[in-house]
């Protein structure tokens, strides 16, 4: 069991390396990987389930302990990304796929990985768990509203679809791993070691499933995706933290919120854009994907020396 730990734990810390070896092997290879497309939905579920055992009372608490730093996180990650997106969809020439696939990145919540990037950034931690619990709980809802205000000049956006689906493969995940937490703690506390292994593997796969579903797509246009995705992720992060020091936050609060705002939850938003568009709305997902665990570590290292 310790060579597991040890093994998820390298797996876990060498998470970008991990997405951008399977993003290649999904291009090179897309015969291979596009059958696994179907499993893109269960996939993620396993992924928030991994979350939902991991979650604590604490996370909550620290939302009632400090409502308005986290509302302030909460506000800017539902409010800049989205419109970061609008703005970039309309200064750039792309696909209406493309285009809803950026806006979706967007309107997503934040991802998982900003808490581990803002422990390595010395920023404050616990407002990043905090941040990511409450915009994940509040995607069933606020996700397909912005989508269907922002995307639907693109593609038809079915709300009510979409908002039936977050809640199946997020806020039902999660509930189940809360829950597993309460009813088998032991076989819980046993198993979280191997959780960054699982969650790597699910990601690294739906990433896979992606590239190799939209290869002819990304062999067109693949650098103008990559543009728009640096610029979104660079963007998020910049104005996220100027949003933080404009409220009057804390240098620590500042390096959560820029962090929680520039990172996003694409792995829902390549199952999203792969259920209810297209696999080739799911490419800035997938890209996303891979550069924001890129652009994470180094803004992470950047913010670490700011004292």
């Amino acid at each position: 069991m310790k060579v597991l730990a040890r093994f998820s734990q390298f797996v876990g810390n060498t998470f970008a390396l991990w997405v951008l070896l399977f993003a290649v092997l999904g291009f090179v290879m897309p015969e291979t990987f596009r059958q696994l497309t179907p499993w893109i939905v269960p996939l993620l579920g396993i992924i928030m389930f991994g979350m939902g055992l991991t979650i604590s009372g604490r996370d909550f608490a620290e939302v009632f302990r400090r409502p308005v730093d986290v509302g302030i996180g909460v506000v800017s990650q539902f409010l800049i990304m989205p419109l970061l997106a609008v703005i970039l969809t309309r200064i750039i020439p792309m696909s209406p796929e493309v285009a809803a696939g950026v806006i979706l990145v967007g309107c997503c919540p934040g991802g998982t990985s900003s808490n581990v990037m803002t422990y390595l950034a010395k920023g404050d931690t616990a407002l990043s768990v905090a941040c990511t619990s409450v915009t994940t709980l509040l995607a069933p809802i606020v996700t397909p509203f912005l989508m269907l205000m922002l995307a639907s000049e693109y593609l038809p956006v079915d709300a009510w679809a979409m908002f039936v689906s977050i809640l199946k493969l997020v806020l039902l995940p999660l509930a189940l791993g809360f829950l597993a937490q309460k009813l088998v703690p032991g076989p819980v506390r046993a198993a979280i070691p191997a959780l960054p292994l699982v969650s790597v593997t699910g990601i690294v796969l739906i990433v896979a499933a992606v590239v190799g579903a939209s290869k002819g797509a990304i062999a067109e246009s693949g650098l103008m995706i990559l543009a728009v995705v640096v610029l979104h992720n660079g963007l998020g992060y910049a104005i996220g933290f100027l949003a933080a020091r404009a409220a009057g936050l804390s240098l620590a609060r500042r390096k959560a919120i820029s962090i929680e705002v520039g990172m996003q939850n694409s792995g829902l938003a390549a199952a999203l854009a792969t259920a209810y568009f297209s696999p080739v709305a799911a490419v800035p997902a997938a890209i996303f994907s891979v550069w924001h665990n890129i652009s994470g570590a180094i803004v992470a290292s950047v913010l670490a020396r700011m004292k």
